[in-house]
């Protein structure tokens, strides 16, 4: 069920929370030619904030153009990028083999697909570098 496991660098950006931000940063990078691969984000409670986290396609070139934008408040992670198949118990052969590592997952989110289409899902641990080495074991099996 486990298609693919991968390091990825993952760009976290903290932004005014207000209403078209996200559609900036769309339209900044699409003008560049530059993919939205994975996003997610979230309201950070309790201040006028907001975290937009994203993989793209050429994460130099994007962290680059937002800085040139005015996005100062940037932060490059890697992270882990596993592509599931589409099916029941997929997330759990991910999950039961980190917690059998004893490998903690800090952070996750997936992407939507059709039924026939893989889940892409990031995700960072306590340990990437043993969960990295765990999954991609189990994708050559």
């Amino acid at each position: 069920m486990l298609r693919k496991a991968a390091l990825v660098k993952q760009i976290y950006v903290t932004v005014n929370h207000e209403i078209g931000m996200l559609n900036k940063i769309a339209d900044y990078l699409a003008d560049r030619g530059i993919n939205i691969e994975t996003v997610a984000g979230y309201e950070m409670t309790g201040t006028d904030k907001a975290r937009i986290m994203m993989v793209v396609d050429d994460t130099r070139r994007a962290t680059d153009l937002l800085k040139q934008k005015g996005f100062s408040d940037l932060e490059e992670r890697e992270e882990i990028l596993v592509v599931l198949e589409n099916k029941p118990g997929a997330l759990k052969s991910v999950t039961s083999l980190l917690a059998a590592k004893e490998i903690n997952i800090k952070q996750i989110y997936g992407t939507m697909s059709t039924e026939k289409s893989p889940v892409r899902v990031v995700m960072a641990t306590s340990d990437n570098q043993a969960a990295i080495v765990t999954l991609k074991k189990a994708v050559m099996k």
